[in-house]
């Protein structure tokens, strides 16, 4: 392929010019910003681990959601963490739990807002695996494995009172498989049709899951979560369970995280005819965050690069905790 003598260059010759030729734009409509609520009042505590991140009580958290929207970012993701856990996760689906309270108050403040809800059991659960624990046979080598069809009744029980609180998605982030078949026929069941589900159908058994763990509270007791949680070395699985959720009944799929995973979120806009949403995880945006903090990098333009990059790749819906920021500089 050829191209006139200097045709790049000139292309590149001012800021206007290179608006105009520019391939791909970041714009509100992409964006979901992810928000913790944990049981209490008049909340609003600094996470730790999590820049300019915070812990919501449910009576505070309709404030937050308020000015996300008049950023004109279209959703939020919410995480609950619960006052009280036990083996099963129960206050996960309990009608007064803590995400059911959230979705309410900031249904009746905000009802234009679309609120996901993440469904999974590890924050409340007193082990911090994501579904019930089988118990360990004799001379097992370990303190037992997930039950895979026990939790996904339980999923499906979850997001059908999420569903029932007023959310409008529901995104299990569990890897058990066939959930998305439990939680769809248990909502098309109870009338809730036209409730949506985003499945975090790629999501890695990553290192970049640390802050969160923190801030939910949810790291594991015991062991890992590598055996339902995908080998970062694999691609052509997160085809095959990609196609499978979309064949259970997941309207958007997720590919989570979204750095490392490039060619998931590429490979998967070139196979599936469905919304594609990559979630731009803690780890990357602590990463960004330390880096910028130490003076190694300028803060916006990192965060523009990367979430570019993650738009560029083909993701149709970037979840991040950079969503208020980038909001801030498009608006």
């Amino acid at each position: 392929m050829s191209f006139p003598k200097n045709r790049m260059r000139r292309l590149r010759s001012s800021d206007s010019m290179r608006r105009l030729v520019r391939q791909t734009n970041l714009v509100l409509d992409d964006f979901v910003y992810p928000l913790f609520v944990r049981d209490g009042k008049s909340l609003k505590e600094p996470i730790k681990s999590m820049k300019d991140c915070f812990h919501f009580s449910p009576d505070t958290i309709a404030d937050e959601a308020e000015q996300v929207a008049s950023l004109g970012i279209p959703a939020i993701l919410l995480f609950g963490l619960p006052e009280k856990k036990d083996e099963k996760g129960s206050q996960a689906w309990a009608e007064d739990g803590v995400i059911q309270k959230a979705v309410r108050e900031i249904k009746n403040r905000i009802p234009e807002l679309l609120v996901i809800t993440d469904i999974c059991l590890c924050e409340y659960t007193d082990h911090g695996h994501c579904g019930i624990i089988k118990a360990c046979p004799e001379n097992c080598q370990g303190n037992g494995r997930v039950d895979n069809d026990g939790t996904c009744e339980l999923l499906a029980k979850v997001a059908l009172s999420h569903a029932q609180a007023g959310a409008d998605i529901v995104a299990p982030s569990d890897m058990m498989d066939g959930r998305v078949k439990y939680i769809r026929e248990a909502l098309e069941e109870n009338g809730f049709e036209e409730t949506a589900i985003m499945s975090y159908a790629a999501k890695y058994a990553s290192a970049f899951y640390g802050p969160f763990r923190d801030a939910a509270e949810s790291a594991p007791a015991f062991g890992d979560r590598r055996t339902y949680q995908m080998d970062p070395a694999n691609s052509d699985q997160a085809m095959a369970e990609i196609a499978l959720d979309i064949e259970e009944g997941a309207d958007i799929i997720m590919v989570k995280p979204a750095l490392a995973y490039l060619d998931i979120i590429y490979r998967a806009k070139q196979c599936f005819d469905c919304p594609i949403a990559a979630y731009n995880v803690s780890g990357e945006y602590m990463m960004l965050n330390a880096a910028a903090d130490n003076g190694l990098l300028e803060r916006e333009a990192a965060m523009s690069e990367m979430l570019t990059a993650i738009k560029r790749a083909g993701a149709d819906i970037i979840i991040t905790y950079f969503a208020k920021a980038i909001a801030k500089n498009l608006g």
